[in-house]
Order: structure tokens, then sequence, then C-alpha cells
């Protein structure tokens, strides 16, 4: 077992330069967060399988399980796992069934091959009935209450997690909690002090981020280990290097508006001394908003997540050299450049 030590109870976690979204090899976009602290699956595999060159490749067998159900796609967008489609935010038992949990029943992306029961998930080691700092990644900011759950004594780890293996009420939640960083990156989350609960053995700490401006939730799991330790993660790739960020830079403008719409068009630029090929842009769609058309790349959306990829033909930039896109959108309020428009290239 590879045994990485990366947190610890008072500490934060460590900046690490992270790939925005995604490489050549997968649809990224630009989400919201997942835990860190104790890590979320999504969260963990992300990090097992990070390589020099960007592509993301997993090396626990719990992560490649995953991976071989669910594609590479959510490695990539490990801050993803939500779900918009409850008349309310928070919803829980009413809009994700038994055996989706760890999923969210997402309907942004795939995630449901880390729903599968496996003894092999990365682990975090903590003391039961410690006082920890919860951090929570803040790859887009939104208000709401964040809220942790832990796993019965007794409950099967053998089996796809259900809510009635779930303690009835959370042993911490957080409404609006205090945050670092600039969304959008890895290096930026919410943070509290939370007390954990009185357990031994193997568990799982289930996490709701239940938004206030949006029906919007996001969940995840963490695989924890109560065993007296004091936040290191084992089964994740010990050697495995730091992501190397390629220049890129998205550069987004308002170009003409009308009641119910709005055109936008983006620069997208290589400021490095080498050629670049293959980009990504990726961005978070405010409540309402939804692109009708779109130009000069290839568009994808879920929920309120959007990415255009580059077209054949521009998908090569010199140094120095940059393209554009351009779409339209219906929307009723005012429209306004998002706050986090992300750039990647392998």
């Amino acid at each position: 077992m590879r045994k990485r030590k990366r947190f610890t109870l008072a500490g934060v976690v460590a900046t690490i330069a992270a790939l925005a979204s995604t490489v050549l090899f997968a649809p990224p976009a630009s989400a919201h967060g997942a835990m860190m602290m104790a890590g979320s699956r999504t969260f963990l595999c992300y990090e097992d399988g990070i390589t020099s060159t960007g592509q993301i490749v997993p090396q626990n067998p719990a992560c490649q399980a995953a991976v071989s159900q669910s594609g590479v796609t959510p490695l990539y967008n490990w801050f993803a796992v939500g779900n918009r489609a409850g008349a309310t935010s928070g919803e829980t038992s009413a809009l994700i069934p038994d055996g989706k949990l760890c999923s969210g029943n997402s309907n942004y992306f795939d995630f449901s091959g880390f729903d599968q029961a496996n003894a092999n998930w990365p682990v975090t080691h903590l003391t039961s009935g410690a006082s920890i700092q919860i951090q929570y990644n803040k790859w887009a900011a939104h208000p709401g209450t964040f809220s942790l759950y832990v796993t019965k004594d007794g409950w099967d780890p053998t089996k796809p997690l259900t809510w009635s293996e779930l303690e009835s009420t959370p042993f911490s939640t957080a409404t609006d909690p205090t945050s670092v960083g600039s969304p959008g990156s890895i290096s930026s989350f919410y943070s509290w002090n939370a007390t954990l609960p009185v357990k031994t053995g193997r568990h799982i700490i289930y996490s709701i981020w239940a938004r206030s401006d949006s029906t919007e939730t996001f969940y995840g799991c963490s695989d924890v280990m109560f065993d007296g330790g004091t936040g290191q993660v084992t089964g994740i790739g010990a050697s495995a290097p730091p992501p190397v960020q390629v220049p890129c830079s998205a550069t987004y403008a308002i170009s003409n508006s009308w009641p119910g719409g709005f055109q936008a068009n983006v620069t997208v630029k290589n400021p490095g001394t080498a050629s670049m090929t293959n980009w990504t842009v990726s961005w978070d769609l405010p409540d309402g908003e939804t692109i009708s058309s779109a130009w000069n790349g290839n568009l994808t959306s879920a929920g309120s997540l959007a990415e255009m990829k580059n077209a054949n033909w521009n998908n090569v930039l010199l140094a120095g050299a940059s393209t554009s896109f351009g779409f339209t959108a219906n929307f009723s309020g005012t429209p306004s450049v998002p706050a986090s428009v992300t750039c990647t290239s392998p």
C-alpha cells in the first residue's frame, strides 16, 4: 500500500499547481467543489492519477474500476459531483436513490463508478473524537450550507452506500464558512473546524453542499479510517508528480445584449514561448442562462457547467498567437462576465 502524508489536522492543504480541469483526453468543466480534507473519492482518485504530462492515469485499483465503468471524465471533473434536478436545494433521499449517494445520481457527468463498493478506495486516517479543520474545495463560490454525515456502526462496506446506513443527523454543519484562494484552483477552499464522531475502524463521511441561491446540490463520499491517524492518506500514488501547467489564457467579453439574451466572445491566447496544441475553455453558467448557439469550437454544457474545446482548424496556437470563439445565450437578467473562466491545454 502506498502512503503519503499530505494533510495534518491543523494544517492547510499544500498549494498545488493544478490542472484547471482537463487535458486532451477528457472534457472538463468549471464546476463547484469537493471535500479535500477528508478527501472525497473523486478528489483522491484525481490526485492518485496526476502525471507530469497532465494526463490523469489512476494507479489505485478502486479508481481504475471507477474509470472502467464511468470513463476518465470524472477524473478531470472531480469537483462536479452535483445534481440540479431537485425542487429545492439539499434534497437527499427524495432525489438520490440508495446506492447512488457517492455519485449524487449526478445529471452532469457519469460518476456512477464512484458508487462501487470497493475495499481499495483511498483512505484518510483520522482520530475518533478529534477536532479537525474540514477543507472543501471552492472551484466556484456559492453561498450555502455544508452538512457532514458518517456511516453507522455495522454498516456494510461490501455494498453501495444507502441512506439507512448513515447516522440520521450530521456531526458537523457550516453555513457560508470562511474561505481562502480564488475560485477555479485546487488551492482555494472553504474551511471550518469540526469535532469528529466517536467511531472505530473504516467508515464513510458523506458530504452535502446545499446552495442557498439555487436548487443545485453537491455530494461526495470520503473513505476514512478511525485508527488514531492525523490526516494521512493511503492508497494513492506516492510518486505522482505535481501537474504541469501549460500556458493558456482566456478573456471573456460581452459584445452585445438585448432583452432576453446576449452575445459573448472569448479570446484564447498562448502566452508561452512554444506552440500550444489543443485547448479547452470552461466556465460556470448563472441560473437561468442557456446557450443557444456557438461558433469556432465544440461546445458542451451540463447543468450550470459549460466548456468549449477547439475546432480542428484552430487547435494549434503558435507562441503569442490567439484565436477566438463566440456564443449567444438566452438570459433574462443583466449578463456579466463569469467569476471563473479557465483555459487549459495538455
